[in-house]
């Protein structure tokens, strides 16, 4: 993850203009602010997740709050979760040099491997997060490129969207490092973690106890 986010912050304020700073130099107005802002909410939560499973199991064994969002981060850090907007961000780039968008993931489509920034089990339609988020970000490079990609996907294999790609294109447009969104992305679920945290204190303790089943052979 990126940016100075160690150095205090001043108290007060919102998140969003904090954040902005620490990611780019781009000077932010309003609207940007504004647009982080709706990153950070569409993202805040996500029913459980990896990560807020993760989070509320430690919760469940009365772990700090601290130790709680250390599990989530833990989680999140995975490529199939809060690091896939990175990938994302060199395919997005990738579709901003080249005018036909199928030369950045035709290896891919061929070598049948997913492509990054589509698809959500939950989402088989398209993603509502990433939909927003793309609307949000209006008139820009970042945001005719995700929509460019977006329809040879949807014409080669019917696959959608999702946040990721939002998320990508949003760091992209605003010249943030490959690896901001997953700094956007950790930030805003802190909030859901907390929150799940919250309510995993006030149920019975240790309540996360699967037991495991030996499949293999029994011994002689």
């Amino acid at each position: 993850m990126v940016g100075d986010l160690g150095r205090p912050q001043p108290v007060g304020g919102r998140i969003a203009e904090a954040l902005w700073g620490r990611l780019t130099g781009w000077e932010a107005t309003p609207r940007e602010h504004n647009l982080l802002d709706a990153a950070l909410i569409l993202l805040a939560d996500h029913d459980i997740a990896a990560s807020t499973l993760a989070a509320r199991v430690a919760a469940s064994t009365r772990a700090h709050p601290y130790a709680v969002v250390g599990a989530g981060l833990a989680a999140l850090d995975g490529p199939l979760h809060g690091a896939a907007s990175s990938l994302a961000f060199p395919l997005l780039a990738g579709v901003l040099e080249k005018p036909n968008p199928i030369d950045a993931i035709a290896e891919r489509l061929r070598a049948g491997e997913p492509v990054p920034g589509f698809g959500h089990r939950l989402y088989p339609d398209g993603d509502p997060r990433a939909r927003a988020l793309l609307d949000m970000l209006g008139d820009t490079r970042a945001r005719d490129a995700a929509e460019r990609l977006s329809e040879v996907m949807r014409a080669r294999s019917g696959v959608r969207p999702n946040v990721d790609l939002a998320l990508a294109a949003l760091t992209l447009e605003y010249g943030m490092p490959p690896d901001a969104g997953e700094t956007i992305f950790a930030v805003a679920r802190t909030a859901g973690w907390i929150a799940h945290a919250l309510e995993e204190y006030a149920d019975r303790p240790s309540r996360f106890r699967p037991s495991g089943d030996y499949a293999g052979q029994v011994p002689g």
